[in-house]
Formats: structure tokens, C-alpha cells, sequence
């Protein structure tokens, strides 16, 4: 079965944490507590918060695990944008050219262009075809956009090797 990238990244993650939780943290409480009287001792108390911390961050990790290996990625369109999607735009007054990848919130790192689905940009890009307009309320103002080419999850991920974008057709 195939696995989002993001999946395996925060699977890795899941094992370190369960690492620190199982091993290092009972150390640094064991350590702390030798000191004696528990409440008055910052190290214990700095170790029982890191614990609460780990515990609470297993808890998110498997959640959101679930919740991504849960995605029926057979149902993720080919042809439009979706989850995964590389979509690249050009603004429709300056000319200007933007590449946008939609993301999960783990993700995002808008300098480098990976908005989440949700953002507002997001939102307003899905479901949209190479060659469509669409219009995006940002706080600097409305900006319309036409979209020239598109690469999806299955062209970026699944395919092994990454393909040229679709184009949007040639007009006479």
C-alpha cells in the first residue's frame, strides 16, 4: 500500500518520541527524585512536565497517523487540484508567477511555497483545472490568478519520477 511521505516523517518522529518517553525521561526522574524532597525539586518537576509533554505529543502523532493513513488516496483526483498538488499560477495583472503545493499543517512552510488545504489560498485553489481563473481575497487585496500547469499527489509521489506539469492548452 502506498504512504504519504508525511506519514513516514511523523511515524519517524512517533518512534523518538516513544523513545524519550520510555527511556529517558524515567531516567531524568529517577536522577531528580535521588535528590530527595519532590516538591521542592525543579528537576523533578521539569521532568514530570517533559513527560506531559511526550505524552501528550504520542497521543497527537498517533492521532494524526491514523488520521492520514486513514486517506483513500485512489479517491485523490488526477486532473484537478487536491490534497498534494504542485499548482502553478500566474497572476493575472502583473504577470507574475507563483508555485503553490497544497500541504498538510505539518508541513506548511509558506517561503518555500507549501500552503495547507485549508488556508484560504487553498481553499480557494481546489477543485480547479489547468486553465481556470480563480479569484483570492488575501489581506493585501483580491488577487486573480490563472492556473498554467498543475503536477498532483500521484504525479509528485506515487509515480516514481517526477513529469513535466500539465500545461494549460495553447490558445489561438
Amino acid at each position: 500500500m502506498k504512504e504519504l511521505p508525511i506519514v513516514k516523517k511523523l511515524k519517524e518522529e512517533l518512534k523518538k518520541v516513544e523513545r524519550e518517553l520510555r527511556f529517558e525521561v524515567p531516567k531524568e526522574l529517577r536522577k531528580a527524585a535521588a535528590h530527595g524532597d519532590l516538591r521542592e525539586n525543579a528537576e523533578y518537576e521539569a521532568a514530570k512536565q517533559r513527560q506531559s509533554f511526550l505524552q501528550s505529543r504520542l497521543h497527537h502523532l498517533n492521532s494524526r497517523i491514523h488520521s492520514l493513513s486513514s486517506l483513500k488516496l485512489e479517491n485523490i483526483p488526477k486532473d484537478t487540484v487536491a490534497f498534494g498538488s504542485k499548482v502553478y499560477l500566474e497572476n493575472l495583472t502583473s504577470g507574475d508567477k507563483v508555485v503553490y503545493e497544497l500541504v498538510t499543517p505539518e508541513e506548511v512552510d509558506p517561503k518555500n511555497g507549501k500552503i495547507s488545504v485549508s488556508s484560504p489560498i487553498g481553499r480557494a485553489l481546489l477543485s480547479k483545472y489547468v486553465g481556470d481563473e480563480v479569484s483570492i481575497n488575501l489581506p493585501s487585496g483580491l488577487k486573480e490568478y490563472g492556473i498554467t500547469a498543475l503536477e498532483t499527489l500521484h504525479d509528485l509521489v506515487f509515480k516514481g519520477s517526477q513529469p513535466a506539469p500539465q500545461e494549460s492548452p495553447e490558445k489561438d
